[in-house]
């Protein structure tokens, strides 16, 4: 990938296999022993506080402005923002399972459920990645200068990074 927004493309990549992972947890989950699924889940959770909910924000924050501005639609990513809210929303939800199971074996109703936040998470965050790989990054490809694109991901790397800072407090 040639163009301006190949950072953002990269740092999908690192976060993709990540995303994959979620899927294998979910296969796991019933299958693979306690301790093992703890630590997957454990994983899984630590992910999506501190990697990924940080680059949300960065999104939230840097990115979709500048794809608002750029197709003078300033909702034009609202259904983009909207997946965030889910995504944090089932994250919360994994946050509880994992503090449920903490201790004893899950019970069915909770095995259930959190095979079904996994799956959830795996499928949105793979949707949404791919909308805005198909999307949105082809569009600030064609419209952003290089230089106006190297300001726009040190603002995001800022932005995530302040991000970063408040998910360690909020663990």
């Amino acid at each position: 990938m040639a163009g301006v927004t190949k950072p953002l493309h990269e740092e999908h990549q690192t976060l993709l296999p990540r995303v994959e992972a979620l899927r294998t947890t979910a296969d796991s989950v019933g299958v693979a022993g306690r301790e093992v699924l703890r630590a997957a889940v454990n994983e899984a959770y630590e992910f999506l506080t501190g990697s990924l909910m940080p680059h949300a924000a960065a999104e939230e924050q840097v990115l979709y402005p500048e794809v608002q501005r750029v197709m003078g639609a300033p909702e034009a990513t609202a259904t983009m923002s909207r997946d965030h809210v889910e995504i944090d929303r089932l994250r919360q939800e994994l946050g509880a399972l994992r503090s449920a199971g903490a201790g004893d074996e899950l019970t069915p109703t909770q095995t259930n459920e959190l095979r079904r936040v996994l799956y959830g998470l795996y499928e949105l965050l793979r949707v949404h990645f791919a909308k805005e790989e198909e999307v949105y990054l082809p569009l600030l490809d064609e419209r952003l200068s290089q230089d106006d694109a190297n300001v726009l991901f040190e603002q995001m790397e800022r932005a995530a990074g302040k991000a970063r800072g408040h998910s360690r407090h909020d663990q």
